[in-house]
């Protein structure tokens, strides 16, 4: 009866190739064909060629604001993600639900927007602006700017992802910890964080590699000053508005390949993770009585 009822519901042969197919197709035509032109156009003038515009001065400041932008966003965002997950977790306050919906408001606002508003803010022009200056504080077309950008656009997708885990898992094992004697820092770091490690280590990888390459809000702030505010993603634009094709898509292949690095992070961590991302952490020996 079972076998009946199983080939009853299994898809015929030709409609499984029809959309193994297709799916296939979608993935070279969307993905993996843009993909190979720009590591094409990158090495068109050989790899001594690519190396020359990876270590122009302007490229080689480029990268190393990226760098020092996302080392700065990826650790405030995860502390405040898990700060976030953890409040919204395992307790409950008024207004919880207006919290979790301001999570998710950069999902829904357009990056320029956001990097607008900053400007309305702490511009020359803006509420604080003519208080920054007197102090001769520089936060747009500065650095601090750009790490605010970034800040704002990625700050959901390590809350997001810890948060349904801390849900799902509820409150009983906290409240175990704390009856055998634990204090509220000690069963954080030893009881809930092991359970959200993974998923906590996936938030981290997306919000890194959308740091890295943002463009939108930080091309509000940025003011595009050659060589000081310019991240990887605005300097591939700049040399290709000037034409410069192997320097452009230089850049824009480090950009995929620190994408796909964070791809094979991502697949590493899925492959050696507990089955599911919400296996519970027994209590450690020492809390026990």
């Amino acid at each position: 009866m079972t076998s009946k009822l199983q080939a009853s519901t299994d898809d015929p042969a030709w409609a499984r190739v029809g959309l193994i197919a297709l799916a296939v197709a979608f993935v070279a035509l969307m993905l993996v064909l843009p993909l190979i032109s720009v590591f094409a156009q990158a090495l068109a003038k050989g790899i001594p060629g690519t190396l020359a515009a990876l270590s122009d001065p302007d490229a080689l400041a480029a990268i190393r604001l990226t760098l020092i932008t996302a080392a700065i966003a990826v650790p405030l965002n995860t502390a405040f993600g898990v700060c976030a997950a953890w409040a919204i977790g395992k307790h409950d306050f008024p207004g919880k639900a207006i919290l979790v919906s301001l999570i998710d408001l950069p999902f829904s606002v357009s990056p320029v927007v956001a990097g607008l508003s900053y400007v309305l803010v702490f511009g020359l022009q803006g509420w604080f602006g003519a208080w920054l200056g007197a102090h001769n504080i520089k936060i747009i077309f500065a650095t601090p700017g750009i790490v605010l950008a970034t800040i704002f656009v990625t700050f959901p997708f390590i809350a997001r992802e810890v948060i349904p885990l801390m849900q799902a898992q509820g409150r009983d094992e906290e409240e175990a910890a704390i009856s055998l004697g634990a204090g509220g820092l000690t069963t954080f770091l030893h009881v809930t964080t092991p359970n959200v490690r993974w998923g906590l280590m996936y938030g981290i990888l997306l919000c890194n590699a959308r740091a890295m390459g943002e463009f939108g809000a930080v091309s509000v702030v940025s003011g595009h000053i050659r060589g000081v505010t310019d991240t990887m993603p605005l300097h591939v634009e700049i040399l290709y508005n000037e034409y410069d094709m192997v320097g452009a898509f230089s850049v824009a292949a480090l950009l995929c390949l620190l994408a796909i690095a964070t791809l094979v992070l991502k697949t590493a961590l899925e492959h050696f993770q507990p089955q599911g991302l919400d296996v519970v952490a027994p209590i450690p020996e020492r809390l026990r009585p």
